[in-house]
Parts: structure tokens; sequence; C-alpha cells
């Protein structure tokens, strides 16, 4: 069901967004933008934001930041991280896949995908050797590729396709040989499945009568309940609606529709009951039985991931203080875990290291765009309570921001207005 247009205050929003961005770096307003927890290991958080990434070793006690010059991989942002139990991190950035043997101080891009774009990666929740890749170059022939060793060698599972684009691959965590690709051809947007890990697949017919002139068709989620449950987000004139299977992929049903806005994620609970939608303003929960409707916080800037029982999110600091925080009921009440203020410098590395080499020098002028307390200081030692034993961490997205926040003002302004519109209605998740 479509939810009631706050459309004075989104427009003002989206307005005033868009003049903010030219007095920062060419990333935007900093901002943080996924959350990733290290498989076995819940002290171990690693944060994407718009100028690098963030690493904390302590359930989020302290904060460093890794440039993304350190990993030398430009402005490309991946949509999430793999933090692996064995501390190997790897991503798909939109354009390359890296990784980092050697707790985030280094970083190798994979040369098999130097000619296209890997959009999206998903690593099997029982074999962490088995990762999956798919790419999404623009006007080239694209595929879908397995890699049975960890990453190191690449093998085709479906061969490159002219006029196709790929925008998610996810994995049925009940069923690891179901997987299942959103993307685009000539004809339009497509859903397809494989029963069988990648060997063979199926595309499934796409109906959306409810959207006009759909867009931007990304698989989000497959429960882990059930390997036929999954949710998908589109965008189209005049909306963006959140859409959920229950045959696996054969019909989508809309659950939830916000004009004016887009869906940058989703995530479910593990019995697949409580769903949240995020987008750049709010970020939504639908449980069984119930309408979806906004959470109070955060009030801009959403995203969501589950960690066993506990939700994280992400916020803007420019709003309400944290750009992370943790909660313990579902998203009713949070725990902040990250301001920017309390960043405590470049991430500590070897001298050797790009990161080290690279971020320290940086660290200053985006210290006093976000306001850390903490003074540069290079080749500060790790904090007391991080173990010395353990390679320190570290992660890549955008580029350091530059001074000049004051149009951000207007922002927070703008993001304060459109909460007082809200009155949200909603079919149930």
């Amino acid at each position: 069901m479509r939810t009631p247009s706050a459309s004075g205050g989104r427009l003002l929003l989206a307005l005033l967004a868009l003049q903010a961005l030219p007095a920062l770096a060419h990333n935007g307003l900093p901002e943080t933008q996924n959350v990733t927890v290290r498989r076995g290991n819940e002290n171990d958080l690693l944060v994407g934001a718009t100028f690098g990434a963030l690493i904390s070793r302590d359930k989020g006690q302290s904060w460093r930041w890794i440039c993304p010059e350190g990993m030398g991989v430009g402005a490309w942002r991946p949509e999430r991280y793999h933090w692996l139990s064995g501390g190997e991190i790897i991503a798909a950035t939109g354009s390359a896949v890296v990784r980092s043997r050697d707790g985030g101080c280094s970083w190798t891009t994979h040369p098999f995908f130097k000619d296209t774009w890997a959009t999206s990666l998903a690593v099997d929740p029982a074999n962490e050797r088995l990762i999956h890749v798919a790419t999404g170059k623009y006007s080239s022939a694209n595929g879908i590729y397995r890699s049975e060793d960890g990453g190191e060698t690449w093998l085709t599972s479906l061969a490159p396709i002219p006029d196709t684009r790929y925008t998610a691959i996810r994995i049925a965590p009940s069923d690891p040989r179901r997987l299942y690709v959103s993307g685009q051809d000539s004809r339009g947007l497509f859903l397809s499945r494989s029963d069988d890990g990648g060997q063979t697949w199926t595309q499934l017919p796409l109906v959306l009568p409810q959207a006009v002139s759909p867009y931007d068709f990304v698989l989000r989620v497959v429960s882990e309940a059930s390997p036929d449950i999954l949710w998908v987000t589109v965008s189209a004139s005049g909306g963006s609606y959140l859409l959920k299977s229950t045959d696996g992929g054969a019909t989508l049903a809309p659950v939830l529709e916000v004009p004016l806005e887009i869906f940058i994620g989703a995530e479910a609970s593990a019995d697949g009951r409580t769903v949240w939608a995020s987008t750049p303003a709010n970020l939504f929960r639908g449980r069984e039985g119930e309408a979806f409707s906004a959470l109070p916080l955060p009030e801009g800037n959403a995203c969501a991931r589950r960690a066993g029982d506990l939700l994280y999110g992400c916020g803007s600091p420019w709003v309400h203080q944290w750009g992370l925080a943790r909660s313990r009921d579902e998203g009713t009440t949070w725990e902040p875990l990250l301001s920017f203020k309390g960043i405590q410098g470049a991430h500590s590395c070897p001298a050797a290291t790009p990161v080290q080499q690279s971020c320290p020098s940086l660290w200053p002028q985006l210290a006093a765009t976000l306001g850390a307390d903490t003074p540069p200081v290079e080749g500060q030692p790790p904090p007391a309570d991080e173990d010395p034993s353990e390679p320190p961490l570290a992660v890549k997205d955008g580029c350091s921001a530059a001074a000049g926040l004051a149009p951000s003002a207007l922002l927070i302004l703008a993001l304060g207005l459109t909460r007082h519109s809200r009155r949200l209605q909603a079919r149930r998740p």
C-alpha cells in the first residue's frame, strides 16, 4: 500500500542534499553506508562510509579510519563487505573484487575481473571457500562466476550474455545450492534462480503491474527460514516498492511503497517474520500481522544488518549524533556505537603497508571536517583494549571529505521536517 506523501519535506530534502554536495568532496556529505560483523567474532565490526571505512575490534567502543587511497580502489563503494572467520576481508566494489589477507592493511585486486565490473558478491554460509560474483558493466556482456578456493581462481557459472547486467546475487542460507540473481537485459528487468549451485539457471517471469516505468530492480535478501522466501526492491515513476516472494521468485507482491524515495537495502529476522527496509531518510519495519511503519530512529541515512539477535543500523551523525547503533529489540530502541567525533585517527598498520603509507597524512583534513576529538598522530599505537597479536583491520569506500559543511545544516533541517509529516500505511510483510 502506498504511504501518504510528505512531498514538501522530501522535496526540500532532495534539493538541499544537492546543494550540500558541492561544498564537500566528490563523495558528498560524510555518512556511513553499511555494516559487517566478522563471522564468528562479534567483537569485530566494519563500517563502510562515503569517506572510506571504519574498523572496531572491541564491539564498537573505539574506531579507526581506513582511507580509500590505502586500498587503491578510488571512489567505488561496495554494497557490503564480507569479513570471514579466518580474518580475510573480501568485497565486490562495483568495479573490482578486492581482498585483504593482513587485516585490512594491504589490499589486492583480482585480475580476473579487470575487464568488467563486479557488482555483487555472495559467500556460502556453510563454506567460506565457495564464493559467487555477478557482473554488471554497462554496454558489455556480463556473467556469473564462482570460486571454490576462497577467491584464488574463478570459474564461469553463467557465460557472459550481451546486453545483460546483474545487480545482485544472493544465496539461500537454508539451502546454499539455491541461488538468485537480479538484473536487466534488452527485454527489461528479470530475476533468475539456480537450484544446483549455479550450474544451471532459469529466468523467472517478472510481472510488476503496480510499477510504472520500473527500474533499479535489486534482489535484497533471502530468508534464513526458507529458500523460497525473498525480498526485492524496485523503483518506478513516483515511488519505490519492497516486494516479497513466497514461491521462489515465481511471483512478487508489493508489501511497502514509499513515494519520492528509493530503497537502499533490506534485512530480515532469522524466522523471516520481521523485515526492515531502508531508504536514505528512514528505516521501515514490518512484522508479521502488522503494517510497515517508519521507526523513530534513525532519522536519516538508514541501513540495517542483522547478526544473530542483534540489529545494527546506520544513522546520520548530522541529525542524531550517531553513525552506527545496535538494537536488541528489533529497532525499537538503539544503543549508539559510533560518533564521528570519537574516531581515534587513521588505522594503525605496519609501516610498509599501503594503508599506513597513505592514511595518516590524510587524517587531519578529515578530522577537521568530522569534528573528531583525537588529534592526528602518525604511527600511533593500537588502543590498550586492542589485541596486538592480531593484525589491524581496514576497508574501503569513497574518499576523504573536504571542509565546508555549512550547507549540511539545511540538510539536517530538511531531515527533521520530513519526520513530522510521516503517517505511514502499508501491507503486511
